[in-house]
């Protein structure tokens, strides 16, 4: 069988070649999967696609029309799937399972670290033989207070570096992680740990619940000097609201490794073209704003290993419109219906 692949960057193609070595043939594709592409999917049983694809119920027709069964996805995140209208059609959706949590809670600590000591105007300042220091002063982490919205795989692995710096641990989540008490974690409610912490990390998914999870309030409610960090899902903040309060002179540094209109410009050179997203024109102008285009990607070795997705989904809504997902090894056909209809009870993963 041959699996059609959308939106494979060029890292990615001998990764998947590699994983599907022996198994099945794998025809890789630059372009992204939506209402134009789809029609090139046609014959193929199995499509694998990006976060970056916009799968409505148009683009899932057309793919179901052309004799398709299976979407797999090649990214935890699935907000870009009308799910509905796959268990409608009967398709298969999988995505995959998780990525190495070690990898995105490094790459937030980067992101924490470098507008903290302010990494990246040092760099441009010694490129042009400027060795002033004005500007440049960052502090200390230790016995600071560290904030981490999330405390699933990826947010225990993010609070166990936070407790090696000795800072203070706040967390917030649908349950407790146990590993995180283990390590003093104190779970408030949210405007607390807004209002207390230093430094302010997200790691749960974007969906209805958490969708603009950082809103203005929620800005206004932190620290006039805190950190933020976003390595998770671009719609968890209202960059808007972001931007004025930045614009108002808060906020010692935010990182980004996301944001929530990314679709159509990460992952893309865009250099030579006139950028029409004032939004995010504007936000890459403050000194103490850094963005990435999605780095936290995991090492190649644990994306080969990756690359076969899972298959069943479950899901919970969490007290308070926080949430996690937790994807487990099953039967297929129930993929997209669990995700669809999450439980209402909540349970740690």
């Amino acid at each position: 069988m041959e699996i059609l692949a959308f939106g494979v960057q060029a890292d990615e193609r001998p990764l998947l070649e590699k994983a599907f070595e022996g198994h099945h043939e794998v025809r890789c594709l630059s372009v992204f999967l939506d209402e134009d592409t789809a029609p090139i999917a046609a014959g193929h049983e199995a499509v694998s696609t990006s976060v970056n694809a916009d799968l409505n119920h148009r683009v899932l027709r057309t793919l179901a029309a052309g004799g398709t069964q299976l979407i797999a996805q090649r990214s935890t995140g699935f907000n870009n799937i009308d799910l509905e209208a796959a268990e409608r059609l009967g398709l298969i959706v999988a995505r995959v399972s998780s990525y190495s949590p070690y990898s995105v809670a490094e790459f937030a600590w980067t992101l924490a670290l470098a507008v903290n000591r302010r990494i990246v105007r040092a760099s441009n300042r010694t490129r042009d033989f400027d060795f002033r220091l004005d500007g440049l002063m960052g502090r200390d982490l230790r016995g600071r207070t560290v904030g981490v919205l999330g405390t699933g795989k990826i947010g225990e692995a993010f609070t166990r570096i936070a407790h090696g710096f000795g800072m203070n641990l706040l967390g917030w989540d649908v349950a407790e992680n146990p590993a995180c008490v283990e390590l003093g974690m104190k779970y408030v409610d949210k405007e607390r740990l807004l209002a207390e912490a230093d430094l302010v990390s997200l790691h749960v998914p974007l969906m209805e619940a958490t969708r603009h999870l950082v809103d203005a309030a929620a800005l206004r409610a932190m620290k006039d000097d805190a950190i933020l960090v976003n390595s998770s899902r671009g719609g968890l903040i209202d960059t808007e609201a972001l931007v004025g309060e930045l614009r108002a002179g808060r906020f010692t540094g935010v990182g980004l490794d996301v944001y929530e209109a990314e679709a159509g410009l990460f992952f893309l050179d865009k250099s030579l073209e006139v950028v029409e997203d004032d939004t995010l024109a504007r936000l890459v102008t403050f000194p103490n704003v850094v963005v990435t285009s999605t780095r936290r990607t995991t090492p190649p070795t644990r994306s080969a290993r990756s690359s076969t997705p899972p298959s069943r989904t479950s899901s919970t809504t969490p007290r308070g419109g926080a949430a996690r997902t937790s994807w487990s090894r099953g039967p297929p056909r129930r993929a997209h219906r669990r995700a669809a209809r999450p439980s209402a009870r909540p349970r740690p993963s």
